[in-house]
């Protein structure tokens, strides 16, 4: 039996307002344990899921990790994501 990826979990100060975003821009079901921990996305089993756990200490460093996703409309995509509350940081093509 090979292993899969389950989860990418992220820390976060407010797990269910993260959840409530990324619901929104990616249109996944929410799950909400309780106030401590949401998850977005199926239960894991095929393709990973993002869970946002509840942490008590404060972001001291920059981000190791991001999400990439894709779009056919890219323009269109980011203007709506921005009116949820993203913020356009840069652009990059990689």
């Amino acid at each position: 039996m090979a292993l899969h990826l389950h989860s990418i979990t992220f820390d976060a100060a407010d797990p269910q307002a993260l959840a409530h975003f990324w619901t929104d821009v990616t249109g996944y079901a929410a799950t909400f344990a309780d106030e401590n921990i949401a998850i977005i996305g199926g239960d894991g089993s095929v393709g990973p899921r993002m869970m946002f756990i509840k942490v008590p200490e404060d972001k001291a460093a920059k981000n190791r990790m991001h999400v990439d996703l894709g779009t056919p409309d890219l323009a269109a995509e980011t203007e709506r994501v921005v009116g949820l509350g993203a913020e356009l940081v840069g652009r990059h093509d990689e």
